[in-house]
């Protein structure tokens, strides 16, 4: 299934004029530990199927839905069955501050099960065995109908997700509105100027909380701190700036944000399981 691995970077190879790769999996045979760009989702259809993430194994079983986030390292081990696993190019998700909110539920591997409820099971498994039916079925418009399926799912793992953070919170529906506003412009805030230098003051400020208060409930609303979503932010951009080889990546650390070489090769690598320069040169390979 792995047709480009460079070390434990996997490049998708796309069909013409696709950015769904969607494979129908019976294969006995262990994928290495890799990552990629892309959104990854893996439903069985018949017997279950194990990966390793971390120092953590999942086991999926059939008819539950299991999304492995861009970035993340993962291990596909070798079992007996049927499956689905579809990759998604996640660039235009990724790219527009409008699905920031989604984006932000993709920070950890998620596996809908009954535990999420079975409404909620129900859309993803109903979701990928219509995206499954419209990856064969030649429509000139089933690219762009897979996509909207796509969206409709994540979005319904959002809501599921922010419906657990307002009880996380120990808030009233309301406090949760006013967290959702105001976090909201604060966001929108980091957005438009995460390549500047960022003060907790200022951010404090346009919440209308003092700074103590803001930062714990930052990262409680966010699951992160601040900083990190802020470094997280300017990572993203770094992303689509590294792929222009005529940007040096020292230029590239600055014009995102970061003051320190050293400080931008970490955090890149934390996210991204590489450094700046080597996923400059996988981006050249592609």
């Amino acid at each position: 299934m792995i047709k480009h691995l460079s070390g434990d970077y996997e490049t998708v190879e796309y069909e013409e004029k696709r950015c769904i790769m969607l494979y129908h999996n019976t294969q006995y045979e262990e994928y290495p530990v890799h990552w990629h760009q892309e959104i990854e989702i893996i439903m069985p259809l018949r017997k279950c199927y194990r990966l390793e993430i971390g120092d953590r194994e999942y086991v999926i079983r059939e008819n539950e839905v299991f999304i492995i986030p861009p970035g993340e390292l993962h291990h596909l081990l070798a079992c007996e069955g049927e499956r689905l696993i579809l990759q998604c190019d996640n660039s235009l998700l990724g790219a527009q501050p409008m699905f920031d909110s989604i984006m932000r539920g993709l920070k950890a591997p998620v596996l809908i099960d009954e535990s999420y409820g079975s409404e909620l099971q129900a859309v993803a498994k109903k979701t990928m065995l219509e995206i499954f039916s419209l990856y064969f079925s030649g429509s000139e418009l089933a690219e762009v109908r897979i996509y909207s399926l796509l969206v409709r799912l994540l979005i319904a793992l959002r809501t599921r997700q922010l419906t657990e953070k307002t009880a996380q919170l120990d808030c009233g529906s309301d406090k949760v509105e006013e967290y959702n506003e105001k976090f909201g412009l604060v966001l929108k805030y980091i957005d438009s100027n995460y390549m500047n230098n960022i003060s907790l003051d200022t951010l404090a400020g346009i919440a209308g909380y003092s700074k103590y208060h803001f930062s714990r409930i930052f990262k409680q609303y966010n699951t992160i701190s601040y900083l990190q979503y802020i470094n997280e932010r300017r990572i993203r951009a770094a992303e689509l700036m590294l792929q222009d080889p005529a940007l040096p990546v020292t230029e590239v650390a600055m014009q995102v944000g970061f003051k320190s070489l050293t400080t931008f090769n970490r955090c890149f690598k934390e996210l991204k399981h590489c450094t700046p320069t080597d996923f400059k040169k996988l981006c050249q390979k592609r």
